[in-house]
């Protein structure tokens, strides 16, 4: 990570750093959840300075890390994705200056491939979404991936009449005035549709970039860090002479709004756009199947050095656009493409120490402590090591590393950075190990309370015992509670909390709503420290006072019990309706069995470890006498169920059998887009049950629980698709 990606990070207003270091598949739901929410924050940042600011603070392989991370947990955590997940926006809020343009069609950023089989899995998605089998024909296109700056471009009646930058990918910026500027961009086509939105890419070439520079340092300007940071800021002047005078160049490679259809392949219609006028790439190719994507790959990568300017990546895209209209997009993202992005860099260094963080659920992470070295054009000084069998050796997945190596301080150690937020360590060289290394003993005892710490069977992680006497946890659970999905405390952040704890003014979430009565209205204690005054005192009282009124859902989220994240937190709300019928339900449930219980495990997405979880903190002595201290200072609303107009919004539907007019994942997705709840199995919570040929047993529960049962094309009338 490099050292501005790093304070960025240290600057968010609450996270569990360690957390980080921990790999997808050795996370507790407590810690996805807390990891997505530092995730979040640190991407919309990136985003604003990338998109809205050109002033990028962390390199595209962090940024690309970030994202695939989040996505990562978000496969893992289904029900911790946030209602602000970072997978659900593309680029950034557009910049005070420039008027609002609204597109008429969404511009999506794409998913990422970083490996070979990651494109032999797109190509698989892609067929099992169509129906299609291993052997049937399917041709992509795949073109280099342009470092530059989005540009849509609006023609009507063959005139160019609207420029936008992506912007948020629903607004952009109106640049029109700007791209007039641009040479690769045709003001005229005289044989363009009625309406034709071409996009793009704007960049700069390495040798313009260079002259570029030259010319701002000889006039005292600003020297730009790379070409792109030089194309976005040229094309996003509010004085567009300016533009005028930067040596902007244009890719055309897809479009949005048109009167009428350009061709019925990709590849055609890129064909189309270089007869308009436009540059299209010369390395552009028509591919079958995902070996040919990837030779096509690996022929762009060897010429990536001497094109001229910076590409990242190749992207492929299904070449039928009948296809691509039936896949169809995620939230943010299409399913007939992906960007294949170039490798992270090797590098070796000394391990020079191992050092343990405690997170607030008492998980002992170990992080490698590095000697600063670049990979991949960024300066690393940390690397995760997961947990202690990957330190003995192990990777994070169960495999060695390299047979019987350990990984010990002193160490000459290989690292890489390829889609995680911190590096790893690849390999170990033993023939440079020092003399006197020893093998690292992981400790028993928690660093900051000296409690056992234990690891139960079946687990990765060891954690410590101390609960709320260890500080490390009691600190982090008091910033889980105020943090963004939970109580959100205007002025009462991750700092505020931990100096707050430091000198004995809070040691339970009660504690913060009792600091004004035990301050008093003059605040003495609170304005005379450091930092703080009579003003910002005042503003943290009402700001607490603020919150004594909270949603369910966020209560039971900031409780920080453990597996419960935000979404499993609003699962639960949504069921039981309110705080007294969740308490009761909670206090009266016998773990594995009983009416409560089965209520509780039959919740969509609840499952056991997080029910007993739920059950085992609601009925702790401590833990309850705590919450209720709590509750008392709150006034808790009740949740409100969501309502559409759809005819099966909030419906249980379960599709068996075999789906003639589409495939079934198609039909879960429209389903999902209803508002339904698509589940793979019939049971009493089954609403509607749409059985194809060959439905089984499926059908057969159906009829003896009395769910209502319908054929595709009954299925297709009700949801208005017939």
């Amino acid at each position: 990570m490099t050292e501005t990606a790093r304070a960025l990070e240290e600057e968010a207003p609450v996270f569990d750093r360690a957390l980080a270091d921990i790999p997808v598949d050795a996370l507790t739901e407590d810690q996805a959840s807390a990891e997505l929410a530092r995730l979040a924050d640190m991407i919309l940042r990136a985003n604003t300075a990338y998109h809205r600011d050109d002033a990028p603070e962390i390199a595209d392989a962090d940024y690309d890390a970030l994202k695939s991370r989040n996505l990562a947990i978000e496969a893992a955590f289904p029900d911790l994705k946030r209602s602000d997940s970072p997978s659900e926006q593309v680029g950034g809020a557009i910049a005070e200056g420039f008027g609002k343009v609204t597109h008429a069609v969404r511009m999506l950023s794409l998913g990422n491939a970083f490996a070979d089989d990651d494109v032999t899995e797109f190509d698989d998605r892609v067929r099992r979404y169509l129906g299609l089998d291993a052997k049937a024909p399917l041709a992509y296109t795949a073109e280099p991936k342009i470092d530059g700056l989005s540009l849509s471009l609006r023609y009507e009646n063959g005139h160019l009449v609207q420029a936008a930058t992506r912007g948020d990918g629903s607004v952009g910026e109106n640049v029109t005035a700007n791209a007039r500027t641009i040479t690769d961009i045709p003001q005229y086509i005289p044989d363009a549709p009625n309406v034709l939105e071409i996009r793009g890419e704007v960049y700069m070439s390495h040798a313009d970039f260079a002259a570029l520079n030259e010319r701002q340092a000889a006039n005292g300007g600003k020297k730009f860090a790379n070409p792109r940071n030089a194309a976005a800021g040229s094309l996003r002047q509010l004085d567009a002479s300016i533009t005028q005078s930067r040596p902007l160049k244009f890719f055309a490679y897809a479009w949005g709004a048109l009167s009428a259809p350009l061709a019925d392949r990709q590849s055609r219609a890129i064909e189309r756009m270089a007869s308009f006028g436009f540059s299209t790439n010369p390395l552009t190719a028509t591919c079958e199947g995902p070996n040919a994507l990837i030779t096509h790959y690996r022929k762009i990568e060897a010429k990536r050095a001497t094109l001229g300017y910076d590409i990242d990546g190749v992207v492929y895209k299904v070449d039928d656009l009948e296809m691509q209209r039936r896949l169809g997009f995620r939230s943010t993202t299409p399913r007939w493409a992906i960007a294949h992005k170039f490798p992270a860099e090797l590098a070796w260094t000394t391990l020079e120490a191992i050092d343990i963080q405690v997170g607030r659920t008492g998980a002992l992470s170990p992080v490698a402590r590095l000697a600063p070295v670049t990979v991949g054009g960024v300066v690393v000084s940390n690397a995760t090591l997961h947990n202690e069998d990957y330190i003995a050796g192990y990777g994070g997945d169960g495999q060695p590393i390299r047979e019987g190596r350990d990984i010990r301080v002193g160490d000459w150690v290989q690292i890489y950075r390829a889609g995680d937020v911190i590096p790893k360590i690849k390999d170990v060289d033993l023939a440079r190990r020092p003399a006197d290394a020893m093998a690292f003993v992981f400790p028993t005892q928690c660093p900051e309370c000296q409690s056992d710490a234990i690891r139960e069977d079946g687990d990765a992680v060891r954690r410590c015992t101390g609960g709320m006497i260890c500080p490390a946890q009691a600190v982090e659970k008091l910033k889980h509670f105020v943090s963004r999905a939970a109580f959100d405390i205007e002025g009462l952040g991750a700092k505020q909390v931990e100096q707050f704890y430091n000198d004995g003014w809070i040691a339970t979430p009660a504690d913060i709503f009792t600091l004004r009565a035990r301050f008093g209205e003059g605040m003495q204690q609170l304005k005379n420290r450091e930092g703080w005054g009579e003003k910002s005192a005042s503003n943290l009282f009402d700001a607490i006072d603020e919150k004594r009124t909270i949603a369910l859902n966020r209560l039971i989220y900031s409780l920080g019990i453990r597996h419960v994240g935000d979404s499993s937190a609003t699962l639960l709300a949504n069921h039981y309706g309110s705080w007294a019928a969740f308490e009761e339900a909670m206090t009266s449930a016998e773990i594995g069995s009983g009416p409560a219980w089965d209520a509780l495990i039959g919740i969509d997405g609840v499952g056991a470890v997080m029910a007993a979880s739920v059950i085992t903190t609601l009925q702790q002595e401590a833990e309850r006498a705590s919450i209720d201290r709590l509750v008392a200072h709150l006034q808790i609303e009740d949740a409100v169920a969501a309502s559409t107009d759809s005819p099966v919004a909030g419906k249980t539907v379960v599709f068996t059998g075999s789906l003639e007019r589409m495939t079934r994942a198609e039909a879960k997705a429209r389903a999902e887009s209803l508002g339904a709840k698509v589940s793979g199995s019939v049971s009493a919570k089954t609403d509607i049950l749409v059985a194809g040929p060959g439905a089984g047993s499926k059908a057969t529960k159906a009829a003896e629980l009395g769910v209502a049962t319908m054929d595709e094309d009954a299925w297709l009338a009700l949801i208005g698709d017939a």
